[in-house]
Parts: structure tokens; C-alpha cells; sequence
């Protein structure tokens, strides 16, 4: 009888780009209706990658930031894969640009694969693929208690676990 193949899964960060512009929509539609963002120069868009918020002063696009966040949660999306920069100066406005993070980069990974192996139960392995690290383990058990123990962990970037076989 043949042994029996490590089961896997995969650590991934990723962002369901049609969610983000969902989030984005509704965000651009409640800063055009709200009667603080009247007159104001506010507003929020996707400039190519980034998305680009708006107003006349730092508090207000503080604020439209906070609206897109609000909008983000409400869709599933965690915060740890919006990199919002700092409000600055633009000529008479104040800008803010914000990116989706996407991948692991190799700095998480190796905390990742620290903490795996470090805490993770005996006979689990895990290795970096790119942007992503597979997991193996002969029990599945294993690999779950790998995943509860990573979940409970406050790391920089939102976690997701596919391919669990």
C-alpha cells in the first residue's frame, strides 16, 4: 500500500478587485450626498492603481478615508490591505492615495514561516512560493491547528487559506 500524501494549503493575501470598487462606488456616492462634503472640493476615485481622496482641508479627507474604510468593512475587506498614506498638500487641497495590498512580501513570509515553525505543531513544514506559502503536513488536524494558531496572530497583512487539500 502506497503512503498516504501530505494534505496542503495555501497562505494567501488577497483582494477581490470587484469588492474593492464596490466599496469605492459606495463610497463616491456617500460623500457626493453627505451635507459635510458639500462645497468642499470632496471627493474620492481610482487613479490607475491608487485611490485618490479629495477635500479642502486635512480633516475632511481624514474623513472621506474614513467613509471608504466604513465601505470596505461592510464588504469583507480587511483594513490591513488598504495602505493609506499620509493626508498632504496639494496646491489649495489635501490629498490622500491609498493602495490595495496584494501578496505576501518576503518579509511577512519569513515571520510567517518563523511562527509556523516555531509554535506550529511537530511535522508541519512550510515554504515560500512567490507570494504565497504552501503548507504541508501528513494530518490535517495539524494543518488546522496551523491555521487557528496563525489567526490568532497580529500580523501586518489579512490572511487567507486556500486550497486546502
Amino acid at each position: 500500500m502506497a503512503p498516504m500524501a501530505d494534505s496542503t494549503f495555501d497562505i494567501v493575501s488577497k483582494v477581490d478587485p470587484m469588492e474593492v470598487d464596490n466599496a469605492l462606488n459606495q463610497a463616491h456616492k456617500e460623500v457626493a450626498q453627505r451635507y459635510d462634503f458639500k462645497n468642499v472640493g470632496a471627493s474620492i476615485e481610482m487613479s490607475g492603481e491608487k485611490v485618490l481622496m479629495k477635500a479642502n482641508t486635512e480633516e475632511r479627507v481624514k474623513a472621506i478615508l474614513e467613509v471608504f474604510e466604513s465601505k470596505l468593512i461592510k464588504r469583507g475587506i480587511s483594513l490591513r490591505s488598504l495602505d493609506a498614506g499620509e493626508p498632504y498638500a496639494s496646491g489649495k487641497e489635501y490629498r490622500i492615495e491609498a493602495s490595495m495590498k496584494a501578496g505576501i512580501d518576503q518579509e511577512n513570509a519569513k515571520k510567517i514561516n518563523k511562527i509556523i515553525r516555531d509554535e506550529g505543531p511537530k511535522g508541519v513544514k512550510s515554504q515560500i512560493q512567490g507570494d504565497e506559502l504552501r503548507v504541508s503536513s501528513k494530518s490535517r488536524d495539524d494543518l488546522q491547528s496551523t491555521m487557528a494558531l496563525l489567526k490568532g496572530k497580529d500580523l501586518d497583512v489579512a490572511l487567507q487559506f486556500v486550497n486546502f487539500r
